[in-house]
């Protein structure tokens, strides 16, 4: 099916090429785009890092959110941030596959499916192993206090995994809308988000605001739509300037008069709309740097440091965690058993170290990455075209994540999330013989959307 599609003209916006629908859905790799999703995985990474907390006290260690009630932390959140950006950017390049699989005749449910095994299948093993770990914590004589705080801090970050699962499903149905009336359909999204806002602060019921777990990510992502059919690129540069700095403005206002907190990763929990403006700023900044950009990510030795990053980057996002886990706790055995005390959080002590600690944080999960990225470039044999068979999976991998999330992880909740998560990818995968095309997805493709569009 060819695509018709072509890119919304706005008002200030220049004439753009008429190719541009069609290189925007090829398979030329962006790797612009590549680099900037690596160094927002990269900036997770040092963000959780730095929210470590371990000191070693005469009861026992004890493991802490070095960022809570600081200073630092509002500042940091207006560089690290990157939530924002990794939504619009698996807009843009779910929509890129999901047209190009399209033209080729393969349906909705079974891209859908692609994109649940992509996410799915490098979490079943994090999840079982993280079971066992904590089963290993059990029998060696672990308080169980501890492993609980550990099981919390390890699902803490699965809220993306969730959330991102459920906007690449509702993806092909959002890019219909958008195929169809592109304005209205953010607009929606967007209007939706900020009166759930205005409900939350309204009624002072802040489980309102949990809604925003999907308006505000899939307005995000439906902002990734207008950037892959280059409606954002086609407006004039001062247009995209003024709405960058605008909504950083807006963002300061909002800030200023209370409205939400100055610290942007307090608004991610739940999410307010004030993460739009965090989107529409970011985005407006890729689009102006995109040429140079691309320029930048083909330099050899970067190239090199984005590959590596961008086809293991669910592995990075999924064990980061864990190894923060292990490090903080190998850091509380080695002052117990040596007499060493640990710097207080935030102290100047702390702070001297956190060079040393980031740098083993990073080396350390990229270690763990390359043993377990086999697992995330396994190719789906043959996905399912069947849509209630793809609803269940999803549905399935969603329930075994957000019990996760509120229950916390054990080992009972992980042997129940994993058992749930390996059904959901059997039920995603085809089961009859039909002739029509598979979903075969290439060696380090397009990983759930945080990877390349390949």
């Amino acid at each position: 099916m060819a695509i018709t599609h072509t890119p919304l003209q706005l008002a200030g916006s220049r004439p753009r090429p008429a190719l541009a629908p069609a290189v925007a859905a090829s398979s030329v790799r962006d790797t612009g785009i590549d680099l900037v999703r690596a160094c927002c995985i990269v900036g997770v990474v040092v963000l959780h890092a730095m929210m470590v907390g371990v000191t070693a006290t005469s009861a026992g260690p004890v493991f802490e959110n070095a960022s809570e009630g600081t200073a630092w932390i509002a500042p940091l959140s207006w560089i690290l941030q990157v939530m924002p950006l990794f939504f619009v950017i698996g807009g843009f390049a779910g929509l890129i596959a999901f047209r190009r699989q399209r033209s080729r005749g393969v349906p909705a449910s079974a891209f859908v499916a692609a994109r649940l095994h992509r996410l799915l299948l490098p979490a079943v093993v994090t999840i079982g192993c993280t079971a066992v770990a904590l089963a290993m914590l059990t029998l060696a004589g672990t308080p169980a206090d501890l492993i609980a705080t550990a099981g919390f801090r390890f699902g803490q970050p699965l809220w993306f995994l969730a959330v991102f699962l459920l906007c690449q499903a509702l993806l092909p149905a959002l890019a219909a809308a958008h195929e169809r009336a592109p304005i209205p359909a953010i607009v929606t999204l967007v209007a939706a988000a900020v009166l759930v806002d205005v409900l939350r602060a309204s009624s002072g019921v802040d489980a309102l605001g949990f809604l925003n777990l999907v308006l505000v990510w899939t307005a995000l992502q439906q902002l990734g739509f207008f950037l892959a059919d280059g409606s954002i690129d086609a407006l004039a540069k001062r247009v995209r300037i003024a709405a960058g700095v605008g909504a950083v403005v807006v963002l300061v206002v909002l800030w200023c008069a209370g409205v939400y907190s100055a610290d942007l990763i307090a608004n991610i929990n739940p999410p307010t709309a004030a993460l739009l403006l965090v989107g529409v700023a970011h985005t407006a900044l890729l689009s102006l740097l995109r040429d140079r950009l691309t320029r930048l990510s083909r330099r050899p030795r970067l190239a090199r440091v984005t590959s590596f990053v961008t086809t293991r980057a669910m592995t990075v996002y999924l064990w980061h965690m864990p190894v923060l886990l292990a490090m903080a706790g190998a850091s509380a055995v080695f002052a117990l058993t040596t007499g060493v005390a640990l710097p207080e959080p935030s102290s100047l002590a702390w702070w001297l170290g956190r060079p040393i600690w980031l740098v083993a944080a990073l080396g350390s999960t990229a270690a763990v990455a390359t043993v377990f990225a086999r697992v995330e470039a396994v190719t789906l044999p043959v996905a399912t075209h069947s849509r209630s068979r793809i609803t269940v999976a999803v549905l399935l991998g969603l329930t075994a994540v957000t019990l996760l999330l509120v229950v916390g992880t054990s080992v009972m909740t992980g042997t129940l999330a994993m058992l749930m998560i390996l059904a959901s990818l059997h039920v995603s995968r085809s089961t009859s013989r039909s002739s029509r095309p598979a979903v075969r997805l290439p060696r380090a493709a397009d990983g759930g959307a945080l990877t390349r569009a390949a």
